[in-house]
């Protein structure tokens, strides 16, 4: 009926950079990550993961990757009583129905009006730097209705439909509707689309009004056949220039708002333990002299004989109107016993284009985590950069406490 699970960590990193940007940097942050349910007995929850850091630096400069990365967490407060026709979350969360409107910093209640039908409100900020439309001033609030049903065994289906407003520091931006729906079918085949459409008030990209239409659209279909094999079709759609910050390009947590157009991927497993899977796709906006092809393919063993090793290798590859290259990473992993889990990552970017003298860059980070013992760890790694113009060498260290419970009983 309860559980807590959490960690409370310490952590300090530390940044030395040479080369065109030479300059140092250290952090001390806090971390925790929560999975608490039933608090004191209620039907309260508290899920997320949070992160803070205190930053010096030996000169001005732009945000890391790493301060960036510290505002994309989710820490959530909701009210859940399955006695109750009330829902509500608090905190930095998505709203459960809707998640194509990306984190806010607010909350939202609901109410269960009939069987399978639930209407609710949401209000807060737009804090998550991977959102298609991120910017730290922005405030949207609205309402929706959800309509749900079926079974995850057979057929299930949601359906959300909504409309909100959107504004920078209180100035109202645009008004928009929203829709969202999915159905699926056991594990084989599953179907998401979500669609805004809205009404620009003010001068956008290239300081043109577009005027109201569908802002962005965004459908996914999954097929599974079989347990070894699977297919997935994407189709991108936006009107305007995402905002998100590029700082996370390579991270993958932006890759949906970098091409517009259709991909299709698959993963195969020929032998056990053994994947294949690629994914292929071209993108185009207006204006492109021509369309920019994405290709990504990848290998990975599982269980390499009995050494327990894991290994990945991707390579990816694009060419578009403004630039061309690669990218090559190979990841070694192990569990080393039930405590100790060791991982390595080796590779190499290239990049051609008239925006930037940074045409090539090799990196190499590895990292270990292990418990120290029932209740505590240890994490330890170190990142190495080496490019055309500079390079940097980062180590971070961090310290906690890990407690597990279930405090109600029965």
């Amino acid at each position: 009926m309860g559980r807590v699970r959490a960690r409370i960590g310490l952590d300090y990193s530390g940044i030395s950079s040479r080369g065109s940007s030479i300059g140092t940097s250290s952090q001390v942050g806090l971390s925790v990550r929560a999975d608490i349910t039933r608090i004191g007995g209620t039907y309260w929850n508290l899920q997320g993961y949070w992160r803070g850091r205190i930053t010096q630096r030996s000169r001005t400069s732009e945000e890391t990757l790493r301060d960036v990365l510290n505002k994309t967490y989710t820490m959530e407060l909701d009210y859940d009583n399955p006695n109750s026709k009330w829902v509500a979350g608090f905190g930095r969360l998505y709203v459960p129905w809707a998640n194509s409107l990306d984190t806010i910093d607010g909350g939202y209640f609901g109410r269960r009006v009939a069987n399978g039908v639930t209407v609710g409100a949401f209000a807060g900020s737009t804090p998550d730097p991977t959102s298609w439309s991120y910017n730290p001033d922005r405030q949207i609030g609205g309402t929706f209705v959800n309509f749900e049903g079926g079974s995850f065994d057979s057929v299930h289906y949601t359906s959300t439909a909504g409309i909100a407003l959107s504004s920078i520091k209180w100035d109202l931006d645009r008004p928009f509707v929203f829709f969202e729906n999915g159905i699926s079918y056991k594990n084989s085949i599953s179907v998401y689309h979500s669609l805004i459409a809205d009404a620009p008030q003010g001068l956008t990209t290239n300081g043109i009004t577009p005027g109201p239409g569908i802002s962005r659209s965004y459908l996914t279909v999954h097929y599974q056949p079989s347990r070894r094999v699977s297919f997935d079709v994407y189709h991108n759609y936006f009107r305007d220039v995402p905002t998100a910050a590029t700082q996370l390009v390579g991270t993958g947590l932006v890759d949906k708002l970098l091409y517009q157009g259709f991909s299709v991927g698959t993963r195969v497993e020929p032998v056990r333990h053994f994947f294949l899977y690629a994914t292929l796709g071209q993108s185009d906006k207006t204006g492109d002299a021509k369309r920019t092809l994405n290709w990504m393919q990848g290998v990975t063993w599982d269980g390499i004989g009995r050494t327990g090793l894991r290994a990945d290798f991707r390579y990816s590859k694009f060419d578009s109107s403004f630039a061309r290259g690669d990218y090559k990473v190979l990841t070694l992993s192990r569990h080393l016993g039930d405590s100790m889990m060791w991982d390595t990552q080796f590779g190499s970017q290239s990049l051609a284009s008239p925006f930037t003298v940074n045409n090539k860059s090799f990196f190499v980070d590895s990292s270990l985590d292990m418990n120290l013992g029932r209740h505590s760890y240890f994490q330890s790694g170190y990142t190495s950069v080496r490019g055309t113009q500079a390079s940097y060498s980062q180590w971070y260290l961090s310290l906690g406490y890990r407690f597990d419970g279930n405090p109600i009983k029965k």
